[in-house]
C-alpha cells in the first residue's frame, strides 16, 4: 500500500480527497481513518470521505454505520473483516465512538451532557451522561440526590440546578438505555489494524474526544490517516480567530446550498446569539434561509423574530463590560449569567478579581519612568517595548516574595530552636496572583488589560473597592435579592 500522510487537517481533506479521487484507485486509500473534533465537522468530514471512497449506489451492501460503544465495538471489527456482499470497496464506519473516552474525561463529559440538553438534543445528553456512568461504574441508582456530588465527585456548585439531570436520567430509563461496558476494546481495534483487513475493506471512526497518549491512537496514525476537526475553545486572540473562521466556512457552505445571502449586521446577531455552538449555529441559518422565502438576503429583523437566543455567556464577558464601563453590556451579561444559574458571589468574585487586575495594571503604570508612553500604546509597541519591562516587574515582585518567605522561615526556624516553638514552617507557594502577565507567551490579554486600566483612574477603582466590599456584605447578611444587589455595583463603578 502506498504510504499516506497519517494526520490532516479538517481544512486540509478537500485536497487530500481530491488528490485520491483522481487516481481513482482503492488501494490509495488508508485502511482506517479516525476523525476527530467537533460533531458537525467530523459528521461533514465522514460524508465527504464516503463520497469518495464509496458511490452512493454502493453504500446500501457495501457501508456499514455501527455506533461505536459497547459490544458493537467488537461487531464493527468482525464485519470490517468479512468480505463486502458487492465486489469493490466495503467500509465500516464506528460513528460517535467512546472508545478514547477515559476517567480524566468526566468534567468534558459533563459540559457536553448539559449543553447538549440546553439546546434540547436529548438523545446526545443521554449518551455523554450514560458514558460517564460507565467510565465511573455507576448505575442509575447511585445516582440518588443524597449521593448525587459525591458519586461523581463534583462540587455542589456545579450541579446547584441539577433538573436537567433529573430529566436526563428519566430519558434514559423511558428509552431504556443501557450503560455502556467499559473494556479492553481499544486494544481489541488495535490489534485487528496491525493484523490488517482484507484487501478493499475500510474501518472509520468518528469521535469528540481523543487521547493521543493511548496506543490505539499511535497505531492509527501507523497504520492510517488521522482528520483533525477540532477547533480550539480558549478565550486567546489565536482560538477566537479560528472559532470565528469556522463559523463563517460554515455560514458560506449553508447560503450556498440555500442560494442566500446575509447581512453582515444580521450575521453579528446571529452570532451573538448562538456564539460558538456548530451544530446549533448551523441549524438557525437553515430556519432562517427557510424563513425568508423567495427573498434573497437575510436581514437583522429575520434573526430577532425567528431565533431565540441559547448562547450561554462566560463569566469574562461581564467582566469585561464592567471594565470597560460600559453599563448596557455589563448589565446584559449579568442578567444572562443569573439565569444560567451562576451563583451571584461566584458573579461578585469574578468581577472583584478584575478589578485587582486593573489596581495592578495601574501601579505598574504609575511606576513606570515611561507612563506617558503607555497611553495609546498599538499592539506592537506594547509587545516590544511594555511587555518586556511588566515581566521585569513580575519578577522583581516574585523575588520580593522569596526574600520575604525566606526571612519567615529563617525566623521560624530560629523560633523553633529557642523552644518557644516546635518545627519549621514549611515553605509556603508563592502569590502568583499577584502578577500581571502569568502567561507572558499570551500577551494580548495583557495588553486589553492595559488599555482597560486606562478608563480608571486609581482612587476610582479603590472606590470600586469599597463598592464591592459593601455587596459582599449585603450579599451574605441581608436577605435583598442578589440581582438588585450585583446591579447597584455595577451601576455605581461603571458611573463613578
Amino acid at each position: 500500500m502506498p504510504k499516506v500522510k497519517d494526520e490532516i487537517n479538517y481544512k486540509a481533506l478537500k485536497n487530500y480527497l481530491k488528490d485520491l479521487g483522481k487516481k481513482q484507485l482503492s488501494g490509495g486509500f488508508a485502511p482506517v481513518y479516525l476523525i476527530y473534533g467537533e460533531e458537525l465537522l467530523y459528521k461533514i468530514a465522514l460524508e465527504e470521505l464516503l463520497k469518495v471512497l464509496m458511490p452512493a449506489a454502493k453504500r446500501s451492501l457495501n457501508y456499514e454505520p455501527i455506533e461505536g460503544t459497547g459490544n458493537n465495538i467488537q461487531a464493527a471489527i468482525e464485519r470490517v473483516n468479512t468480505y463486502a456482499l458487492m465486489p469493490g470497496t466495503k467500509v465500516v464506519a464506528m460513528c460517535d465512538s467512546n472508545i478514547f473516552y477515559s476517567k480524566q474525561d468526566e468534567g468534558k463529559l459533563i459540559v457536553k451532557a448539559k449543553e447538549a440538553y440546553a439546546n434540547k438534543d436529548h438523545k446526545n445528553a443521554a449518551r455523554y451522561f450514560l458514558n460517564i456512568l460507565g467510565l465511573l461504574n455507576l448505575t442509575f441508582d447511585d445516582l440518588q440526590h443524597e449521593n448525587r456530588t459525591k458519586a461523581l465527585k463534583l462540587d455542589k456548585d456545579s450541579l446547584s440546578d441539577d433538573q436537567w439531570l433529573d430529566d436526563i436520567i428519566d430519558y434514559c430509563l423511558d428509552n431504556s438505555l443501557p450503560i455502556p461496558v467499559v473494556d479492553d476494546s481499544a486494544e481489541a481495534v488495535g490489534q485487528a489494524i496491525v493484523k490488517g483487513f482484507p484487501r478493499g475493506n475500510h474501518l472509520i471512526i468518528t469521535t469528540d474526544l481523543i487521547d493521543k497518549r493511548r496506543s490505539l491512537y499511535k497505531i492509527i496514525r501507523q497504520e492510517g490517516v488521522i482528520i483533525d476537526c477540532s477547533v480550539p475553545k480558549g478565550d486567546r486572540r489565536a482560538d477566537k480567530m479560528a472559532q470565528e473562521n469556522t463559523l463563517s466556512e460554515r455560514r458560506d457552505a449553508i447560503l450556498k446550498r440555500f442560494d442566500k445571502t446575509i447581512d453582515q449586521d444580521a450575521y453579528r446577531a446571529v452570532c451573538e446569539m448562538t456564539g460558538f455552538d456548530l451544530r446549533t449555529f448551523a441549524q438557525n441559518l437553515e430556519k432562517l434561509a427557510s424563513y425568508v422565502g423567495d427573498r434573497k438576503e437575510i436581514s437583522v429583523d429575520d434573526v430577532s423574530s425567528v431565533l431565540e437566543r441559547t448562547k450561554k455567556d462566560p463569566v469574562y464577558e461581564l467582566t469585561n463590560a464592567v471594565s470597560d464601563r460600559n453599563v448596557e453590556r455589563a448589565l446584559f451579561y449579568l442578567n444572562s449569567l443569573l439565569a444560567d444559574d451562576l451563583h451571584p458571589l461566584q458573579i461578585l468574585a469574578a468581577i472583584i478579581n478584575q478589578i485587582r487586575k486593573l489596581l495592578l495594571v495601574k501601579g505598574f503604570v504609575e511606576k513606570s519612568q515611561s507612563s506617558s508612553r503607555h497611553t495609546g500604546a498599538d499592539y506592537g509597541y506594547f509587545k516590544k517595548h511594555i511587555m518586556p519591562a511588566i515581566q521585569a516587574h513580575d519578577r522583581a515582585l516574585l523575588e520580593q516574595i522569596e526574600a520575604w518567605e525566606s526571612m519567615i522561615s529563617e525566623d521560624t526556624h530560629t523560633t523553633s530552636k529557642s523552644g518557644t516553638k516546635k518545627g519549621a514552617k514549611k515553605k509556603s507557594k508563592l502569590v502568583t496572583d499577584l502578577m500581571i502577565a502569568k502567561n507572558p507567551n499570551n500577551p494580548y490579554p495583557v495588553y486589553l488589560l492595559l488599555q482597560k486600566s486606562e478608563k480608571y483612574t486609581t482612587a476610582e477603582i479603590m472606590a470600586a473597592f469599597e463598592c464591592l466590599r459593601r455587596a459582599d456584605m449585603r450579599l451574605k447578611s441581608t436577605g435583598q435579592r442578589p440581582k438588585l444587589i450585583l446591579e447597584e455595583a455595577i451601576l455605581k463603578i461603571c458611573r463613578h
